[in-house]
């Protein structure tokens, strides 16, 4: 259901009021996907296996106590990479099933052929 020409104007002015009030939270948001922050994310778990997995092998010989809390630690951190993963696999879907009911199947796969060649082919 549309909005009405009154709420459009009320939704405007909210708009307009909390960005005069706090410009850095509108940035903030405007900047800030989803991809963003599981990438992010994703990258501090692959830290977080190596580190467990240096740990692991580190004190393998020294403590057994010792090793195996480097293996919960790089079990724990694989859970996290799985867990970001699938909300960028989430929101992959959602952007393009989004895509799909706006502009059709040729417009949606043109779309998500050029999203891949942008992140994929950058110039070095």
């Amino acid at each position: 259901m549309p909005l009405s020409e009154e709420e459009q104007r009320i939704l405007h002015e909210m708009e307009q009021r909390l960005y005069a009030q706090d410009k850095e939270l509108v940035e903030k948001v405007t900047s800030s996907s989803v991809y963003k922050y599981a990438g992010k994310s994703t990258l501090l778990g692959v830290i977080g296996v190596l580190v467990g997995l240096t740990d692991l092998l580190v004190m393998l010989s020294k403590s057994i106590p010792l090793s195996f809390l480097g293996f919960v630690i790089m079990f724990g951190s694989a859970l996290y990479i799985e867990r970001n993963l699938k909300r960028i696999g989430n929101a992959s879907w959602y952007d393009a099933n989004k895509t799909l009911k706006n502009s059709g199947l040729p417009e949606a796969v043109n779309e998500m052929k050029n999203k891949f060649r942008g992140k994929f082919n950058r110039d070095l």
